[in-house]
């Protein structure tokens, strides 16, 4: 006999919580109930490919440990950051996009998100960070760099998947940054600002 159980998470305890302005933004891990929410957030927000419905759930709930999302004072998702470790590299964490609704642009959303990521797996032994991005991405590419800027790591990029060779043309290249390594303590952590 096969017992079915349907798995319904509660969502998760903020571990940081972002204020700009009079704007309040909880940042957590997803649960399975952000799976819809995320997948609207991100078609929300050109250029990132809109993955489907169920792959934003599996994000939610097999990546949990690994994303963040970002609540507005509404309970609504604002940002979302899916993640995860690479399976052959466990110590290499691969973000693979970083969504901010429109109206929570330029607050400084996804940088608390990715910080908040680093916050919660360095301790637990990342020590890389990995994602990709267009070249046409300016946005991206500017979070990234003050990220690394902030952490003092040095990065380094390299074509991944070609806009020809891989997507036959109908995308663009994707090159792959490299950072690290982040450490616990130590000049490489991020300087507070003072």
């Amino acid at each position: 006999m096969i017992c079915e159980q349907t798995h319904h998470s509660h969502p998760k305890q903020p571990e940081r919580v972002h204020r700009t302005g009079n704007r309040l933004f909880i940042l957590r891990q997803p649960s399975d109930r952000d799976g819809r929410p995320v997948s609207e957030l991100v078609a929300r927000c050109p250029p990132l490919d809109v993955n489907s419905l169920y792959a934003n759930l599996l994000q939610c709930t097999h990546f949990s440990d690994t994303s963040v999302v970002a609540e507005d004072e509404n309970g609504k998702p604002a940002g979302f950051v899916p993640a995860y470790r690479l399976p052959s590299l466990p110590h290499t964490l691969f973000v693979w996009q970083v969504a901010v609704d429109p109206q929570a642009r330029g607050l400084g959303v996804g940088l608390s998100m990715l910080e908040s990521l680093l916050e919660r797996l360095v301790p637990r032994g990342v020590r890389f960070l990995e994602t990709t991005i267009s070249p046409k991405n300016a946005a991206s590419q500017a979070l990234f760099l003050k990220l690394f800027s902030r952490y003092r790591v040095a990065f380094t990029t390299r074509l991944l998947f070609s806009g020809d060779d891989h997507f036959g043309g109908k995308h663009d290249d994707e090159e792959l940054y490299h950072a690290g390594p982040f450490f616990e303590s130590g000049p490489w952590k991020r300087q507070e600002k003072s």
